[in-house]
């Protein structure tokens, strides 16, 4: 084997060039992901969830998720249901009718500006979306096994489970065709980090807004602390 001076073998020595830039460009990548990841939350956080009422509807979505989240592998079509019936309808609430709709002082923006900039789903994709999670149940009625996919359903709760794995389809849905939407119009880490930051909103939401219930008692119905960290505006998620 050819040798090079202080007797190290040439292929030891472009594995270990090889080696370290891949580690190198490894790193970057994933600085890259994380700080786009804590970019969307950031923003996420200070553009649209300025009411306290938001906030603690939030909590109570977060902390349904996290339930949902614990059972989902022994019994998806549970946690199918507890998170749209109880985690989507509360999170989804506190936006539509608490969270201010006027002009946003504090990040100097308008509602229709940071509806339009909205990676995620804005309202009017939202109002898609809770639209088709309200009639997919109607699949059952046009066939009780849709098709043949599920067995027929015995009882009030064999119906309920079969409405469980509908809604469960129309979530993951939603997740992933937002996701490969973004692949498409925007790039690869942009849609990743949409999905990461969705999947992880739960155990996030209850970090920033434990203390909302605490502020809604005290009569603090907006939160003031709603800055931006930047001169720029970022396209943010929903």
């Amino acid at each position: 084997m050819t040798r090079i001076r202080g007797h190290i073998p040439v292929i030891n020595l472009r594995y270990f060039i090889h080696r370290s830039l891949c580690c190198a460009t490894n790193e970057t990548s994933m600085q890259s992901f994380l700080e786009a990841l804590r970019t969307q939350r950031w923003d996420d956080h200070r553009y649209y969830h300025h009411s306290r009422v938001n906030q603690a509807l939030h909590l109570v979505s977060a902390s349904t998720f996290l339930a949902a989240y614990a059972i989902a592998f022994r019994n998806p079509a549970l946690a199918a249901l507890l998170a749209w019936s109880i985690a989507m309808t509360s999170r989804q609430a506190g936006h539509f009718f608490f969270e201010p709709k006027g002009y946003d002082a504090v990040n100097a923006a308008t509602h229709e500006h940071k509806e339009a900039i909205k990676v995620g789903y804005n309202l009017r994709r939202k109002v898609v979306l809770m639209s088709i999670w309200l009639v997919s149940p109607g699949l059952l009625v046009l066939d009780p096994t849709l098709w043949g996919l599920l067995d027929p359903a015995t009882g009030t709760a064999g119906l309920w489970r079969h409405v469980g794995i509908i809604w469960l389809v129309v979530g993951l849905g939603g997740l992933v065709f937002r996701t490969v939407q973004l692949f498409i119009v925007k790039d690869v880490q942009t849609g990743l980090v949409w999905l990461t930051k969705i999947v992880t909103d739960p155990f996030h939401d209850v970090m920033l807004y434990y203390k909302a219930p605490v502020h809604l008692v005290r009569e603090r119905w907006l939160d003031p602390s709603k800055g931006a960290s930047s001169a720029t505006t970022r396209e943010v998620d929903g």
